[in-house]
């Protein structure tokens, strides 16, 4: 875990988007010689779960043979074990003195604000296909044999440009940018790794690495009943000609991401947990999705309703709220209560661990004010323990400006458990000059100067009779 969390700190240091270096929406994990998770920092678990789904996806589509020492893979895609396109994953082979082939892998996945699509902020509510939502890359060698293919990676940035009503890269030098800080990170982590084998020797390291992924299938189980499971999601609907299809890899995510929250034990979350569970997702289903699908709500809101029911099923925690995305932040709410605990409010749950930008680096790298930041009272579920209230995050525009808005339970209130009550609903507002107006759940307009935008998000389910 060490590896990867300074993996984390020098991507941090070494990017210049507000997105990856202030909002912290990246994450960084180390990965065994067939792409099985070993370890991550304690980042995005909508990233952690579903990366070794593209680490593999790699070893099984180049081969072991094919990747070299100093190749770095690019990839997106969802059929590569992506989550949504503007989440791109850096993957970096380590090889050590007398071996052939890799003996680990270390990744990391950074969410860049604009890989060009139809809206800016490559997060359009109304896509109806993944070509929409920008830049694809399968099994990009950005870095190949040691040298860094700038050139063809400005190509594919600007090639969403050539589908009708889409755009190119709107910032190129951030994107450049922040792909070499993500491979910065993988050489740190190279670097680690080496350290480690030259002390203890590679037969010891990779004999602890399997005893981590063991510890935490053992650990899932004694959490489960019968020492196994079934997790059937037989019946689901199929893909919707929406962005809220969801990706395999991320259903995978938030498999795990469950599992692990409800093992009481210190473990790191890997590859081990889904040992004891066997998986059936019919392809073709709003949870595991054609390639030719737009998935970018997906990814952060089909994500947390999986978690929803999951959790449910094993009356672990109420319903909580649904991060609210938009003008590249995600928004925090109020977390579901559960059986001798209150839910937090103000949080990020499941899926999402990102920090809201600072006030003034908002204020001052982007044409908005920021009127109001504040609690919202009353907004979680009464119960015997009470839901964590959502949050009022108020925005005054400028300048004209494109807005585009993914949240959820808007209309469907979270849940409460055991006789808990409903968290309140949340809501999205548009103030300009005297008209208030509900923008809905999920909306692209364009904005004027002076336009107030409040956004209420829901509070969590309260748990048992009050």
């Amino acid at each position: 875990m060490s590896i990867a969390e300074q993996m984390g700190r020098v991507l941090q240091r070494t990017a210049i988007s507000t997105n990856i270096k202030e909002r912290l929406d990246f994450s960084c994990a180390l990965f065994d010689s067939t792409g099985g998770l070993i370890a991550n920092a304690p980042h995005i678990p909508v990233h952690l779960g579903g990366m070794q789904y593209a680490v593999r996806y790699q070893i099984d589509s180049l081969g072991l043979q094919s990747i070299e020492e100093g190749d770095v893979i690019l990839s997106n895609h969802p059929r590569a074990g992506g989550s949504h396109l503007p989440d791109l994953t850096v993957i970096t082979p380590v090889f050590v003195d007398d071996v052939a082939e890799p003996v680990f892998f270390v990744a990391n996945r950074g969410h860049h604000a604009d890989i060009g699509g139809l809206v800016p902020g490559s997060m359009p509510p109304h896509a109806t296909s993944l070509e929409q939502e920008g830049a694809k890359f399968v099994s990009f060698k950005v870095v190949s044999k040691g040298v860094f293919q700038e050139d063809l990676l400005i190509e594919r940035f600007r090639s969403p440009a050539s589908v009708s009503g889409c755009s190119g890269s709107r910032n190129l030098a951030d994107n450049i940018a922040d792909v070499k800080a993500q491979i910065a990170a993988n050489n740190k982590g190279i670097s680690l790794v080496r350290d480690l084998i030259s002390e203890y020797g590679l037969d010891v390291v990779q004999a602890y690495m399997q005893h981590i992924q063991s510890t935490a299938e053992e650990s899932v189980r004694e959490m489960l009943k019968e020492g196994e499971a079934i997790f059937d999601f037989s019946g689901t609907g199929m893909e919707v000609f929406s962005s809220c299809n969801c990706p395999r890899a991320v259903t995978m995510s938030a498999i795990i991401y469950c599992l692990r929250c409800l093992v009481a034990k210190d473990i790191p979350l890997n590859s081990g947990c889904l040992l004891p569970i066997t998986i059936s997702i019919p392809d073709g289903t709003l949870l595991s999705s054609s390639e030719l699908a737009a998935v970018v709500g997906g990814n952060v809101l089909t994500s947390q309703r999986i978690c929803d029911v999951i959790l449910g099923a094993f009356k672990a925690a109420a319903a909580s709220q649904d991060e609210s995305m938009g003008y590249y932040e995600t928004i925090a709410g109020g977390a579901g209560a559960g059986s001798g605990f209150n839910g937090r409010s103000g949080v990020h749950t499941h899926m999402t661990n990102t920090r809201i930008t600072d006030p003034e680096i908002l204020e001052s790298r982007y044409p908005v004010i920021l009127r109001e930041f504040s609690i919202r009272k009353g907004s979680g579920g009464n119960g015997k323990w009470r839901g964590g209230d959502g949050v009022v995050r108020s925005l005054q525009f400028r300048r004209p400006l494109s807005l585009s808005l993914l949240t959820e339970r808007r209309v469907f209130a979270p849940y409460g458990l055991e006789g808990g009550q409903s968290g309140a609903c949340g809501l999205n507002v548009l103030k300009r000059q005297s008209r208030t107006v509900n923008l809905g759940g999920k909306i692209s307009i364009n904005t004027e100067a002076g336009d107030i935008l409040t956004i209420m998000t829901p509070g969590g389910g309260g748990y048992g009779k009050d």
